[in-house]
């Protein structure tokens, strides 16, 4: 979440970051129920001096009616106005988490045809197979059995492309490794405080993505994200030890709310998926150069398996609410002619670590919070869509890309 009193100096800037973001909040609302909570907040401080102050008349000796009376008026006015300023307190920042962050200046403005490409690598091909058709034929994926014991959009991988999958993430591993990044293995629920912290916040209920866990306060991980988010929430970090890497491997669960109208065959967008992500704690002025190294990351693990990609800066009403600037790998699909969504990073400044109150102590002592940085090395279903329309042979085996063979015994095709 955005500090309040940087809302307050930066009115105009907040309003129009939020606008060009496509949310819709009453920012002025905001500021004039925090004026409101203030002015509760003195009245109840003021009343605590005084029951403080009649408390101390009562010691060593007996009270007078008076000041017992006045002790009593003073108890239940003080519990009125304590009441009161919790619900506005639970008011404002119901508010507050409802604002997004404020986007980078070099961000596109404009909806999502409006993001700017910045770079591409490789020939793009105009010949491909069909992934699910492939996988289907080859008895490597089954979306029926899946149905039969979950529901639409859930799947079995076998043999081949279960194989080529952990050859995936094992490749995707070693990348991340080589950065400097530990790797780990994370919960796949979190409390509704860490999702909240994280900023996933919809700009409508109909676009909620995450499965609840009734009866409990746990929400199934949409992305490795949340939790590593969380792992050193209310901690202080020391300035030293920054920055810290982290990739952690997790299962994903989304409802797919909202994607009406996009891409959807087979494996491209399903309920549940394994997925590698990297995730970075920085100093403040360390989060854009970060941002760009996990972009070489992606960028290096796609390269390596030889697929044509493009990058583009995300325009900001195609931003979510806790980044500050985002971009999208996009690899060349050579079956729908198109690019399609592989990868993403972002930068979320210090929006989540607010919320989560991740701060960093610098070596002069003092106290700021830090930044967060989120980007996927390997979304292993979709991946596993881009090889086999770029590898599968129609009617024959697949080619193994040359560097997940030593995961795979050498094998060359499959």
């Amino acid at each position: 979440m955005l500090d309040i009193k940087f809302i307050r100096e930066n009115l105009d800037l907040v309003e129009k970051s939020t606008k060009e973001k496509g949310y819709k909040v009453d920012i002025k609302k905001l500021l004039s129920l925090d004026d409101e909570r203030k002015g509760i907040l003195t009245e109840v401080e003021e009343l605590r001096k005084k029951r403080n102050e009649i408390a101390g008349k009562m010691k060593g000796g007996k009270p007078t009616p008076e000041l017992i009376a006045e002790g009593k008026q003073i108890k239940a006015e003080l519990s009125e106005k304590e009441q009161a300023l919790a619900l506005a307190e639970t008011e404002v920042k119901e508010k507050l988490k409802m604002i997004p962050n404020v986007i980078f200046d070099d961000v596109p403005l404009g909806g999502e045809e409006c993001s700017v490409e910045v770079k591409k690598w490789g020939e793009n091909h105009e010949t491909g197979v069909d992934h699910l058709d492939y996988a289907v034929s080859r008895g490597w994926v089954d979306f029926e059995r899946g149905a039969k014991v979950a529901g639409a959009k859930f799947y079995y991988l076998r043999d081949g492309l279960a194989l080529i999958e952990n050859a995936l993430l094992q490749y995707g591993l070693s990348k991340v490794l080589e950065h400097g990044f530990t790797y780990m293995t994370v919960p796949d629920m979190v409390s509704s405080r860490v999702l909240e912290g994280c900023g996933f916040n919809p700009r409508s209920s109909e676009q909620s993505d995450e499965y609840y866990i009734e009866g409990e306060d746990l929400a199934m991980i949409a992305t490795a994200e949340m939790p590593l988010t969380g792992y050193h929430m209310d901690e202080i970090l020391e300035e030293e030890d920054l920055p810290l890497c982290y990739a952690g491997y997790s299962a994903c669960f989304r409802k797919e709310a909202g994607t009406y109208g996009k891409y959807t065959r087979g494996l491209f967008r399903v309920h549940q998926f394994n997925k590698l992500e990297m995730y970075i704690f920085c100093l403040p002025e360390k989060s854009k150069e970060m941002h760009e190294k996990i972009l070489q990351i992606e960028e290096e693990i796609w390269r390596g398996l030889e697929i044509p990609y493009h990058v583009i800066n995300i325009a900001a009403g195609d931003l979510g609410a806790p980044a500050a600037k985002k971009y999208d790998m996009e690899y060349w699909s050579p079956v729908n002619q198109k690019y399609q969504e592989i990868t993403s990073c972002s930068n979320c400044t210090d929006f989540q670590a607010r919320a989560c109150n991740v701060r960093v102590r610098r070596k002069d002592g003092t106290v700021e919070f830090v930044h967060t940085l989120n980007g996927t090395a390997i979304p292993l279903a979709r991946a596993l869509v881009v090889l086999l329309e770029n590898y599968a042979v129609e009617g024959g085996k697949m080619k193994v890309p040359e560097v997940l063979r030593p995961y795979l015994g050498g094998k060359e095709e499959i």
